[in-house]
């Protein structure tokens, strides 16, 4: 895949440009983690793409160079309560406001991955795959990632035996076996159908 430059799609006329991403939607457990970057169009960051392209340790690297070559950064979540008031897309949203009010400098214009755009006060536009095209995307999409999964390695040690510090939430085999050996804990997102069927099973068994 090839490498996506941050300078190449900051547009000075344009303004101020944020990159927003969230993690999360997938998981059965956990928090949804959005972040919203504005990266230096003088500094450009080599080796910015989608952070599910990455290797964990290459994520870890990136994330460092971003937080401290970005004019601003803020990470923003939306907890398993939200998601399971909200629905996780809705939940996805809040996190991104939460995200870009979070930054110590007013964009003018968001770029969100994706087809949908939350309710933002300034323009805002959808870009299908732009955390592979678009730099601050990309930037924002990895600090996401890093982050969200260091709150799961954090979460196993609370909640031991159901293994988040491997599977990060998601249904994997082993998660879904521990699941259904263990019942749901807090941070299971009950609105979610195999999380539901745990707790039924465990109500009748």
């Amino acid at each position: 895949m090839a490498k996506v430059q941050a300078s190449k799609i900051y547009d000075h006329r344009d303004g101020v440009i944020a990159g927003v991403d969230e993690v999360g939607l997938g998981p059965l457990a956990g928090p949804v983690v959005a972040c919203a970057v504005i990266l230096d169009p003088l500094v450009p960051i080599p080796g910015l793409r989608d952070s599910k392209a990455t290797t964990e340790k290459s994520r870890r690297e990136l994330a460092v160079l971003i937080r401290e070559n970005a004019l601003s950064w803020s990470v923003a979540r939306a907890s398993v309560a939200e998601v399971d008031e909200l629905n996780v897309l809705q939940a996805s949203h809040l996190a991104m406001r939460r995200a870009v009010a979070g930054l110590s400098m007013l964009p003018d214009k968001v770029l969100v991955d994706g087809n949908k755009v939350p309710n933002l006060p300034m323009a805002a536009e959808a870009i299908v795959k732009g955390d592979r095209i678009v730099g601050q995307i990309s930037a924002a999409s990895i600090l996401a990632k890093v982050e969200r999964d260091a709150e799961l390695v954090q979460l196993a040690l609370t909640y031991p035996g159901y293994g988040f510090e491997k599977h990060k939430g998601y249904p994997t085999k082993k998660h879904m076996a521990a699941l259904i050996e263990l019942g749901p804990c807090p941070e299971h997102r009950k609105s979610f159908g195999p999380v539901r069927r745990a707790i039924e099973q465990v109500a009748y068994s």
